[in-house]
């Protein structure tokens, strides 16, 4: 790994990104002391307002590792185990044979078995994982509804079973974190979102991080475009949007800067002690929401390229807007980026995702802002 930012070429590799057909994008990449920042395209597609480097964004599913953070906070105060039964915490929600045999451990990566919620929560996505059968009217219908977690964990407690519990591969799922939103609830005697603010986000400093309270996203921020799969043609703006439907598994706003300094902190053992880092950083094999099989730790996820080293982090999509961000196992390099349009690619005819030229764009910027 060469120890230097090319701005010229990251800022080519946005760029290419952009006009690969993303609305808008931005980017931050740290190496040692250096900073690189950098945007392309649009934050509005009818004002044609310019995305900035600074604007906060929803994150998605990163939200999962300041939630992991929260609960290795909890064992490490002795008041969770990792290898204790979650029934023993929350009978009512994983009553019986299940609730003895699901761990803490197994929710946080993702080993528990337990179906995801969102195809029993959202009617028109029911078919999932076969696209070509599912739509966007639900998506709609819920922009503004109030979902209470315990109801979303009874439908994925009450779904058919993914896997046996800490059977592998683990099934990605946000029925986990929901449930560990809720022992954490449990635990502090405060709500997750508080515990989490306090002594996550606070502690690390991040000033422009949050899990909001109501549908909107404060300060400058992009719209959100959704296309799901060519079915939204054009894509509608979800920039307002009520994040009840995934609360500690994937409400968070941030920034791409607020983004590496998290991780940043996290891998320095600033977050949790560091042998909770190692805890975290114990891996799984886990079928991801793509139906891809990623090494899953306890909410983090390691990615590896051949002669480059090993990086932790992760990445995040929720309606209309993804995020990725990871850090080399040292901390040195970091890069955290964020788009505005979500599920761009068509279906083909046998109804699976066509390759589109913004995957190759992205996956090249991915690589020059890891790697440089």
């Amino acid at each position: 790994m060469r120890n230097t930012l090319d701005s010229a070429q990251l800022n080519a590799a946005v760029e290419n990104v952009h006009r690969a057909g993303m609305h808008g994008l931005f980017a931050e990449v740290r190496d040692g002391d250096k900073t690189w920042r950098g945007a392309a395209g649009v934050a509005d597609v009818d004002t044609r307002r310019p995305v900035t480097a600074d604007m906060r964004h929803r994150v998605g599913s990163i939200t999962k590792t300041f939630t992991a953070a929260a609960v290795l906070q909890q064992v490490e105060s002795g008041r969770i185990g990792l290898d204790t039964p979650i029934g023993r915490y929350l009978p009512k929600l994983v009553p019986g044979i299940r609730g003895d045999a699901i761990t803490v451990r197994m929710l946080i990566n993702h080993t528990s078995g337990l179906a995801e919620y969102l195809p029993y929560a959202y009617p028109s996505l029911k078919a999932f994982p076969v696209l070509a059968d599912t739509g966007p009217q639900s998506m709609d219908d819920n922009r503004l509804t109030r979902f209470h977690p315990t109801e979303l964990i009874e439908m994925g407690v009450a779904a058919p079973a993914v896997g046996a519990p800490g059977g592998t591969p683990g099934v990605y799922s946000n029925t986990n974190y929901l449930l560990l939103g809720e022992l954490l609830e449990q635990v502090t005697g405060t709500t997750a979102e508080r515990y989490i603010t306090r002594n996550v986000i606070e502690r690390a400093g991040l000033d422009d991080t949050e899990l909001p309270a109501d549908p909107y996203v404060n300060g400058p921020h992009s719209l959100m475009y959704e296309a799901w799969f060519g079915m939204i043609d054009p894509p509608r703006d979800y920039s307002v949007y009520d994040m009840s439907w995934v609360g500690p598994a994937g409400s968070l706003i941030s920034t791409v800067a607020d983004l590496n300094r998290f991780f940043g902190m996290l891998l320095a053992g600033e977050i949790v002690s560091r042998s909770s880092l190692e805890q975290m950083q114990r891996t799984v094999p886990v079928v991801s929401q793509e139906g891809k099989v990623i090494d899953y730790g306890l909410g983090l996820h390691r990615m590896e390229a051949p002669g480059q080293g090993t990086f932790w982090g992760h990445g995040g999509t929720v309606w209309g807007a993804g995020a990725l961000s990871m850090a080399s196992a040292d901390g040195k390099r970091q890069m955290s980026v964020a788009v505005n349009l979500q599920r761009w690619n068509r279906l083909d005819s046998s109804g699976k995702p066509q390759p589109h030229p913004i995957d190759e764009a992205l996956a090249a910027l991915h690589r020059v802002a890891m790697y440089g």
